[in-house]
């Protein structure tokens, strides 16, 4: 019976089974999955503010806003660069002169703050 089934096969080559195996592919997508989704909300950089809870609703808009920080020592940045309040009202006309309607700009303050403090820097 043997020599049969060698006889039968005997003028062939032999063929590799030409199937992709996906699993690990799988494997590793699924990986970097949930590596991306535990690391992203840790990509949050800027200057560190402890700001105040609220109960508002996210804002959906594709235009990145301009970001006005007062941290608890009273220093105001303009996005990462610090800056005084004279700078800041020269900085925010040179880069929005071009479109002031459109432009926003985003004020953050940290809650141990004086309210006053956080309406100055508006007030530029």
């Amino acid at each position: 019976m043997a020599g049969s089934i060698f006889q039968r096969n005997s003028g062939r080559k032999y063929r590799p089974l030409a199937e992709i195996n996906v699993t690990p592919l799988v494997d590793v997508m699924l990986l970097l999955m949930i590596v991306f989704m535990v690391t992203a909300p840790l990509m949050n950089v800027g200057v560190p503010v402890d700001l105040p809870k609220t109960e508002s609703a996210i804002l959906n808009d594709d235009i990145e806003p301009l970001v006005v920080t007062v941290n608890e020592a009273q220093e105001i940045f303009l996005q990462e660069m610090k800056v005084t309040a004279e700078e800041l009202i020269s900085k925010l006309n040179a880069i929005t002169e071009n479109n002031k309607e459109e432009t926003k700009i985003f004020v953050r303050g940290d809650k141990g703050l004086l309210y006053g403090k956080i309406m100055e820097t508006m007030d530029c």
